[in-house]
C-alpha cells in the first residue's frame, strides 16, 4: 500500500546517504518535493526487466534485489540496493527499457520521482548532472574492482570483503555483545553465493572454515561478525 509520508527512520535512510547528503538544500528539497513513496512487501515485484523507465527510485527501507533471469530461466542476483542509495537514472537519461528485474528483500519503502519531474529538476539544477557524474564515475569504479576481483581473487578473500560491505551496510550491533555485528539483511545461502559468482556448496565450505577460525557465526537467522579486522586480514590476503 503506498503511504505519502516517509517515517522518521526512512527519512534519515535518504537523508544521510553518501551522495544524496553531498547536494545542495535546494536541490534535495525539490527531488523530495518532488517524490512520493511506496511500500512493498518481501518479493514484490518493483519493476521488470522490458518496462519502460517512469521513475528514478532511492531505497529507503529495506532492499531491493537487482536480478536477471538466465536462459535456463534461473533467476541470479546482481546486486541489492541499500537504504539511501538511488539507482535507474541511466534510463531516466538515454529513454531506454530497463535491463533488469527489482524486487523488495524484506519488507521495503522506496521512494520514486516521475521521469518528467526528473527532467524538470535537471533543467532547475545544473548541479545534478555533475552530481550524477560522480555517481555514475563511483559505479563503474566499483564494477571495475569486482570484476577485477573476481578473476584475480580466491574465493575466501571475495567472501570475506562481501560480508565486510553487508557488515557497513546492514550491520547491527548484537544486544548480548555490541563488538559483534549481525548482518541485518537476510540473504541465504543460495543468495550469497549468486553475488560472488560461486556455488552454494564452495560457499558454505569457506563460511564453515570462517567459523571455526572464530571471525563469524552461522546462526539459523543469518549470520553474525565476531572479528572484522579477521575478515579484512583475509581479505587483503592475497591481494
Amino acid at each position: 500500500m503506498d503511504d505519502p509520508i516517509l517515517t522518521i527512520e526512512e527519512r534519515e535512510a535518504i537523508n544521510s546517504g553518501r551522495w544524496f547528503s553531498s547536494l545542495s538544500p535546494s536541490l534535495r528539497h525539490d527531488i523530495l518535493r518532488c517524490a512520493f513513496v511506496k511500500r512493498y512487501k518481501d518479493g514484490d515485484l518493483i519493476a521488470a526487466r522490458g518496462d519502460p523507465p517512469e521513475h528514478w527510485i532511492a531505497c529507503a527501507k529495506g532492499a531491493v534485489r537487482v536480478s536477471s533471469t538466465a536462459v535456463s530461466g534461473k533467476q541470479v542476483t546482481l546486486t541489492y540496493v541499500e537504504p539511501g542509495i538511488w539507482f535507474g537514472d541511466v534510463a531516466m537519461f538515454d529513454g531506454d527499457r530497463r535491463t533488469h528485474d527489482a524486487y523488495a528483500h524484506g519488507d521495503s519503502t522506496i521512494l520514486c520521482v516521475a521521469r518528467a519531474d526528473f527532467q524538470k529538476i535537471l533543467a532547475a539544477h545544473v548541479e545534478l548532472y555533475e552530481a550524477l557524474m560522480r555517481l555514475q564515475a563511483r559505479r563503474i569504479r566499483t564494477l571495475f574492482g569486482l570484476v577485477e576481483d573476481l578473476n584475480t581473487l580466491p574465493l575466501r578473500a571475495r567472501l570475506a570483503k562481501q560480508l565486510i560491505h553487508l557488515v557497513r551496510s546492514y550491520g547491527v550491533p548484537n544486544l548480548d555483545d555490541g563488538s559483534q555485528m549481525r548482518i541485518g539483511l537476510q540473504l541465504a545461502q543460495e543468495e550469497l553465493a549468486q553475488l560472488l559468482g560461486a556455488s552454494r556448496q564452495r560457499v558454505n565450505q569457506e563460511l564453515k572454515t570462517m567459523e571455526r577460525e572464530g571471525s563469524i557465526r552461522i546462526e539459523p537467522g543469518g549470520l553474525v561478525v565476531l572479528d572484522r579486522a579477521a575478515l579484512r586480514r583475509i581479505s587483503e590476503a592475497d591481494i
